[in-house]
């Protein structure tokens, strides 16, 4: 259903499901993870998510207790992340599909950590929240939301 790759193209991975509703997170980790102003992720079951090639460049970071997030050792290419609590859940960086994606965020989420040089005023129909979305707007599987 998707395919996606890192930066080098020496990791191609293949979803097989549809990816979950998403949303914009603020938070700093996401910043340092993305390297912009935001994390664009979706989530899937793991069951659903394979790598085509080149699995020995896959490697790990634990960002924060119990979150991984998975990268290219070659390129730094992020490609997904996962909780030790649930690691049958892991959420796809938006950034490496090579296929179109045609959903549309359904929040901004940790805007109080926003980035000062970032406005997201532009985007004013889609609800902003200082931390978590509320699971009635957005439902963030394979996350830390309560």
């Amino acid at each position: 259903m998707y395919k996606g790759s890192c930066l080098c193209g020496k990791i191609h991975y293949q979803v097989n499901a549809e990816l979950s509703d998403f949303g914009y997170c603020h938070c700093v980790s996401c910043q340092k993870a993305s390297g912009s102003s935001y994390g664009a992720n979706a989530g899937l079951s793991r069951d659903s998510f394979s790598l085509t090639d080149h699995e020995s460049h896959l490697r790990e970071f634990e960002s924060s207790a119990g979150k991984f997030r998975a990268f290219c050792s070659n390129c730094g290419s992020p490609l997904y992340a996962y909780l030790s609590k649930s690691p049958d859940v892991i959420r796809i960086r938006l950034g490496s599909l090579d296929t179109p994606f045609d959903k549309r965020c359904q929040a901004h989420t940790f805007v109080s950590e926003n980035a000062s040089w970032e406005s997201i005023d532009n985007d004013a129909d889609v609800p902003q929240f200082d931390e978590w979305a509320t699971r009635d707007v957005l439902v963030q599987s394979g996350s830390r939301q309560t």
